[in-house]
């Protein structure tokens, strides 16, 4: 059985290594896309998952696949395809290390996913479902993804979102804003940013978190704060914790979704409903992911730059 499947792109982040005599960048190419960096996280601490989506039979996809099997990543789900290039994004960083994304898909192959692609044995076979908004920005891939959540809700799992709002992505902001609105009514879990809370509804992350609960079902959700932390709560508990200190930001590429799957990995560790999770274990759930999201911005990319478990406990032993 899987403890998480994911649905979602797969792409490559090409991130500025240096500058050419010319002031060219000097890009580096690295493997990327929310839900495997979200999975890459979720099996480097003691989960089993596997991915659902597609790539371009070409150098990167391949790449691609291989990078996700040696990360312990099942790729059955995982479509090559010869018809269409993997998708590739273009990352410029500030001196913060905060990041930009120019897309190349037009279509990409990810957004070429259909709905009879989609494997409903393996959704059978696993605990949480796991997916984004990215796959709703285009047909057949949304329709996919759809279908996929439905297939989730009818097998029982509990459905996880993280909705990632990158807006060049989209024709245009209502379209955005619906997706994501759908997208979190069908969601148990959700990973949402203050800035995602702010233009949505231009709420804090509390009074976010607040109506999610209320409003949408949501059972448990993650308020993340950027470098100050998260503040998280179900309808029983809530904490807020801080990033740590002493991190030297060289690209944040990823952090979200190592957050992410980090916190899901503790949270199955609890064997609980969200709903059942104490202030303390939702505390600690917090803390670790914080931590490791933290650490992964030490380094350049997303799937390759989840902190080992030791790093990450020795971090909060600190």
């Amino acid at each position: 059985m899987y403890d998480v499947l994911a649905l979602g792109e797969l792409l490559i982040d090409f991130a500025p290594k240096s500058v050419n005599e010319a002031g060219y960048p000097v890009l580096s190419a690295n493997p990327g896309g929310a839900p495997g960096n979200f999975l890459a996280a979720l099996n480097k601490y003691g989960c089993k998952t596997a991915m659902i989506g597609k790539v371009g039979q070409d150098m990167f996809g391949r790449l691609l696949v291989e990078t996700l099997n040696q990360a312990g990543i099942d790729t059955k789900g995982v479509i090559l395809d010869p018809d269409r290039f993997t998708t590739l994004a273009f990352v410029s960083l500030d001196a913060s290390g905060n990041r930009d994304f120019s897309f190349c898909r037009k279509p990409g192959a990810d957004t070429c996913l259909t709905p009879e692609e989609v494997n409903e044995n393996m959704i059978a076979d696993g605990k949480v479902f796991h997916f984004g908004t990215l796959s709703l920005t285009d047909e057949p891939a949304a329709a996919a993804t759809r279908r996929a959540v439905e297939l989730a809700k009818k097998h029982g799992l509990l459905i996880s979102l993280d909705p990632n709002l990158r807006k060049p992505l989209w024709k245009n902001e209502a379209d955005a804003k619906a997706a994501m609105e759908w997208s979190l009514h069908q969601a148990d879990i959700v990973k949402i940013s203050d800035e995602e809370i702010e233009w949505l509804w231009g709420l804090s992350p509390e009074a976010g978190a607040e109506k999610l609960l209320k409003e949408y079902g949501v059972s448990l959700v993650y308020a993340t704060l950027g470098p100050k932390g998260c503040y998280a709560a179900t309808r029983n508990a809530h904490t807020t914790v801080s990033s740590p200190s002493g991190i030297h930001v060289v690209d944040t590429t990823g952090a979200g979704d190592i957050f992410g799957g980090s916190a899901m990995s503790r949270f199955l560790q609890c064997k609980k409903a969200p709903s059942e999770l104490t202030e303390e274990e939702l505390t600690q759930i917090v803390r670790f992911a914080c931590t490791a999201a933290s650490l992964s911005t030490q380094t350049h990319g997303g799937i390759s730059s989840v902190p080992e478990m030791e790093a990450v406990y020795a971090k909060i032993a600190e």
